[in-house]
């Protein structure tokens, strides 16, 4: 292929060589070999997102260094922008794909990958270029793809061989963990290098991009990606624009854009797929009179979807209002959501073990946890209990009425150490063995009823996937337990809460006065209103906690606080980049008073 009969020449240029062959192996390889072009399309991502990660001091390096965390990583959002940030997953599950399935990989896959690189490619090269930009008014030709030779089959790389080049390709890579990992220790060459970017940046994002980035193809492509990944293949006679009767039209018909069947040919769910540019609240109406009609002409009323391509919305409208996902359901989670409208218990009715929790702070919060998913249909709740008042064992008490009652499959159980995810599995055989707890962290691949995890383990299984279809899809976990939930917690893995629907439940010590007001946010509770609390000064009246004890240590930064003119740039530079206050403001100084003492001895406690 000649340089000028690429859609990517625009990259060829000193500045950007580093991604041009890749792109161009995945242009070559679109209709030929729809896996390879797959494969070169995500490699060539992630060698743009390692590339802005390491010249974009705006870019905050998350938990993990592989390209799923890179690009779920809030500051990355922020800067590329949701359109960008859509046609980076894209690519990315495509590539997953391409990789991880043995289902083929269709040529319309690949067209989409390359075509969507093409567009990601241009953000970066005129958002970024130093030497020079494209011309605005670049689209992507698909002419400039090669048809692969009449009469002669295309040269495919294997799965095998895709997944062996993958390894050795990465354990050429950079590792921006260890590379970015201490900012003081950065050479003065990157230093110098990301001053010239953030002023090129500046400069480039200063004139209006006009460039027309496809974002209709890419709402398509987006939409059937998520859908293959729930496990949907669909078939365009059954699944696609199908019509239905009863509209209230002239000609009293409709046709809804995408409606997934179950094996009893009842309609299970519909997704009406509105333009990009639009809010995708605009067709929640539109999608109510489509469910309408499929539940008159079969019986059962399919769950609602509307997505613009960006946002996607889900409404079982029978029993939550809408609310935001990201993806979509599985076929048997979607069997289980309509059987439950017929076959879960009334909460309220549902006895409460009594031998795992006994105390009556215990059974009062179990209780306003279901009233609260049960009677004021919210899906989040957040406890605050003292420590040593019997957490753990509180939320086992409830998991095990959800799950007696078919309100709950399967729990997710979240701790921020393994110390700790190892106590809660030996809670959960000891108060609940029949739920068959799983640790994740060291037994990845058992299936149970009950997990439980570090939160960077569970970020690294939610790509996991079999022939495609991820093993945890958006619908698996009917419930959530954050152990010590805290904002710091929320910002570091929100992938995991944003990505599964479920019912959330929070844990933490910290004094109902003393929880910031975004921690309130996250649960969507009034500042100071948690669902219940149990404080310390309670436990001690109660008799289950002693007072406690202070004892006085001499520590620097308490004693004398922390002054902005004394810190070096870097710390500067992390010090600005912090979330001091509501509005924003920075503060020159902070003074550090000593941490009430916590207790340091329980008279009965309880894990």
């Amino acid at each position: 292929m000649r340089m000028n009969s690429s859609n990517f020449a625009f990259l060829h240029l000193p500045e950007w060589s580093f991604l041009f062959e890749s792109a161009k192996k995945a242009e070559e390889l679109a209709k030929a070999d729809a896996r390879g072009s797959c494969f070169y399309a995500r490699r060539t991502l992630e060698l743009a997102v390692a590339w802005l990660y390491k010249h974009d001091r705006s870019l905050r390096l998350p938990y993990q260094d592989n390209l799923s965390a890179l690009i779920h990583e809030p500051s990355f959002r922020d800067t590329v922008g949701d359109a960008i940030f859509t046609k980076a997953r894209l690519i990315k599950d495509l590539g997953n794909l391409a990789v991880h399935s043995t289902k083929k990989i269709e040529r319309s896959d690949a067209v989409s990958a390359t075509r969507e690189l093409f567009h990601f490619s241009y953000w970066l090269a005129r958002t970024y270029g130093r030497t020079g930009r494209p011309d605005p008014s670049l689209t992507f030709n698909l002419g400039l793809l090669p048809e692969a030779e009449a009469g002669l089959a295309p040269a495919t790389q294997t799965l095998e061989q895709l997944q062996k080049l993958e390894a050795d390709l990465r354990a050429k890579d950079e590792h921006l963990s260890v590379l970015l990992a201490d900012k003081a220790a950065l050479n003065e060459e990157l230093k110098t290098l990301r001053e010239e970017v953030a002023a090129t940046k500046q400069a480039n994002t200063a004139q209006p991009d006009t460039h027309d980035y496809s974002e209709a193809e890419t709402r398509k492509a987006f939409i059937d990606v998520l859908l293959k990944e729930a496990g949907w293949y669909l078939d365009p006679i059954k699944n696609l624009e199908v019509e239905v009767n009863g509209m209230p039209n002239n000609q009293g018909k409709g046709f809804v854009d995408y409606v997934l069947w179950g094996d009893d040919g009842k309609p299970l769910a519909l997704i009406e797929a509105k333009r990009t540019t639009k809010n995708p609240n605009v067709g929640q109406q539109q999608a109510k009179l489509y469910a309408d009609c499929l539940e008159k002409m079969y019986g059962q009323r399919p769950v609602i979807f509307y997505s613009n391509g960006y946002e996607h919305w889900m409404w079982d409208d029978l029993a939550y209002p809408p609310r935001p996902v990201q993806g979509f359901y599985k076929k048997p989670e979607l069997e289980l959501l309509i059987q439950r409208r017929t076959s879960r218990k009334k909460l309220a009715s549902v006895a409460i073990n009594e031998d795992i929790i006994e105390r009556y702070y215990q059974t009062r919060a179990v209780r306003r946890v279901g009233e609260t998913f049960e009677v004021d249909h919210q899906r989040k709740s957040l406890l605050v209990m003292a420590t040593g008042a019997g957490k753990t064992r509180t939320v086992i008490a409830l998991a095990d009425m959800l799950l007696r009652s078919n309100w709950a499959k399967r729990v997710l159980f979240l701790a921020d150490r393994v110390a700790l995810v190892k106590q809660a599995v030996n809670a959960f055989k000891a108060h609940l063995p029949d739920s068959s707890p799983v640790n994740l962290v060291t037994d990845k691949a058992t299936e149970g009823r009950v997990y439980v995890s570090t939160y960077p383990t569970m970020m690294g299984l939610i790509d996991d996937a079999t022939d495609g279809q991820r093993r945890f899809g958006v619908g698996h976990f009917d419930l959530i337990i954050i152990d010590e939930a805290h904002r710091s917690v929320y910002q570091k893995y929100r992938a995991i809460f944003e990505y599964f629907d479920s019912l959330l439940v929070g844990l933490t010590a910290t004094p109902k006065d003393e929880i910031d007001h975004n921690t309130y946010g996250l649960f969507d509770l009034e500042t100071g209103v948690p669902t219940d609390a149990y404080g310390l000064d309670e436990a001690v009246g109660d008799g289950h906690l002693v007072p406690p004890v202070a004892i006085s240590v001499p520590l620097k930064f308490q004693r004398e606080g922390i002054r902005y003119d004394d810190l070096t740039e870097e710390e500067k530079e992390e010090w600005d980049a912090k979330e001091w206050s509501e509005d924003g403001s920075t503060p020159d100084e902070v003074c550090i008073h000593p941490p009430p003492p916590a207790a340091n001895a329980t008279l009965e406690p309880q894990v």
